[in-house]
Order: C-alpha cells, then sequence, then structure tokens
C-alpha cells in the first residue's frame, strides 16, 4: 500500500524538519512526502534537501490551507492519502498500522491526539465533529477523487474545519470512515489568543452546518454547548461566548 502526505507548509522550519524526520523513521517506507510551499522566499529547501532517503516533491500555492492541498490534488497517484500538519509528528510505526486497518476494506480512517477519546467508532455526520482533525485522517485515493476539491472558504489562517467539511461530504458519497484511537499523531500544543481561536472555529462550525443542511436539533446541541460552558466553566467565558457568537455568525453569513 503506498501512500501521498500532503504538507501544506509556511513560516516554519524546524518543526517541517521535526516532522520529516519522524517520517524517515517509518517501518512503513513505501510513501512519497508532497511539500506545497506557501512561503515568499526558499526557506524550506534546506529542509527538504536534508532528507535524500525521503521521495520529495516540492509545489508552490498560494496562502491558504485548503488553497494549498488542492494544488496537489492533480499530482497524487498513492492508494491512500494523508495531510498532516507542517509542525505534527508521527509515531515509526504509524503508516504501518494505517495500512493494516485500511486493508479490511474501508474508505479511510481516523486517528486522535493523546487526549481525544478513546472510544472506537465508525464516523457519521453526527459523531465526526471530535473524531477527526485534519493532520490524523487518511483516505484512500479514489475516494478523494470521488469528493474533489476542498472547500477554500475554510481553511486556515481565517477559518478552520475544513477537514469536517471534507469528511461530512465524503460520508454523503457513502464512504465507510472509522476512528481508531489507537493511531495516534502528535502535535505540539502552543499559547493562543482562546476568544480569537473560539470565534474562528464557531464561525466555521456554524457554516458548516448550514452547508450541509443540519437539522434543528443538531443546531440547537451545537449552539447550546458554549452557552452552557459560559455558565460551567465562567473562567473561561470569554472563549466560550466568543464560540457562541461565532457559531451563530457563521450559521447566518
Amino acid at each position: 500500500m503506498t501512500f501521498d502526505l500532503v504538507v501544506a507548509t509556511v513560516d516554519r522550519v524546524d518543526e517541517l524538519e521535526a516532522l520529516l524526520s519522524s517520517l524517515e523513521r517509518q517501518t512503513h517506507r513505501d510513501f512519497r512526502v508532497i511539500a506545497v510551499d506557501q512561503n515568499d522566499d526558499d526557506r524550506i529547501v534546506r529542509v527538504l534537501s536534508a532528507h535524500p532517503s525521503l521521495q520529495l516533491e516540492r509545489l508552490r500555492a498560494g496562502r491558504g490551507l485548503s488553497r494549498a492541498r488542492n494544488a496537489a490534488l492533480p499530482h497524487l497517484h498513492a492508494d491512500v492519502i494523508a495531510f498532516p500538519d507542517d509542525d505534527c509528528v508521527y509515531p515509526e510505526d504509524l503508516l504501518e498500522r494505517v495500512a493494516a486497518r485500511l486493508r479490511s476494506g474501508l474508505d479511510g480512517v481516523t486517528g486522535r491526539e493523546p487526549w481525544w477519546t478513546t472510544g472506537a467508532a465508525a464516523l457519521t455526520r453526527d459523531n465526526l465533529w471530535n473524531r477527526a482533525i485534519s493532520f490524523t485522517i487518511f483516505l484512500r485515493r479514489e475516494l478523494i477523487e470521488r469528493v474533489g476539491a476542498f472547500d477554500e472558504s475554510l481553511g486556515l489562517p481565517s477559518s478552520s474545519g475544513e477537514e469536517i467539511d471534507y469528511l461530512i461530504r465524503a460520508l454523503d458519497a457513502g464512504a465507510r470512515v472509522e476512528y481508531d484511537p489507537a493511531l495516534v499523531v502528535l502535535h505540539p500544543q502552543k499559547p493562543v489568543d482562546r476568544a480569537a481561536v473560539g470565534a474562528r472555529d464557531g464561525a466555521s462550525i456554524g457554516y458548516i452546518l448550514r452547508k450541509h443542511r443540519y437539522p434543528a436539533p443538531m443546531l440547537a446541541r451545537m449552539l447550546l454547548r458554549p452557552a452552557l460552558g459560559i455558565v460551567v466553566h465562567p473562567w473561561h467565558a470569554d472563549f466560550h461566548l466568543a464560540t457562541l457568537r461565532g457559531r451563530l455568525r457563521g450559521y447566518c453569513r
């Protein structure tokens, strides 16, 4: 089983080096790294050239996470496609274990960050919200070809949730994707402006709920959660309020 790993990268050098080093240690060796360079200079050339054992291809794209991934789509030819962040790290046997899971006939699998829920599940439109993030997603190329391009109105730096939108479209196309908590991808936790992130991510979720015509009970649940957070966790009230406002704004836009 072959893999194409699409790495959209901008601004980061040391983090990209750590990712590539982790890929050099993979026990499953049949993969290619497609680095989609969104920098205005050649800062990553040195990093890429420092890993001659990897099969690497460098593409250029304008800024925007979904735009970068879409630039890579015409270049894919492996059995399985993944979208690692440029600052995540793969455990050395990750690709080997993903390949074993996909041999069962699944269209895709998602893994987890270490602090996520440990309950395995088949993904549905209702449960995927906390069981998928882009750097833990592995999809068969045939499914990617059916689903098509990422929605470029979603994706960093201005929004998020592009992978949730993509998985909803995949499930609507009949895909069988499972969340496997044994597949762990390491990703650093960095200081952020929680209110700003809540507003950004909230608006993206609201947009996705409206785009995919989620029913009123799901909308109510997604609005009730941050509203309760204001009461239950008042020390994070700014985050929960920003999330609630963001979801309303995204839904109405």
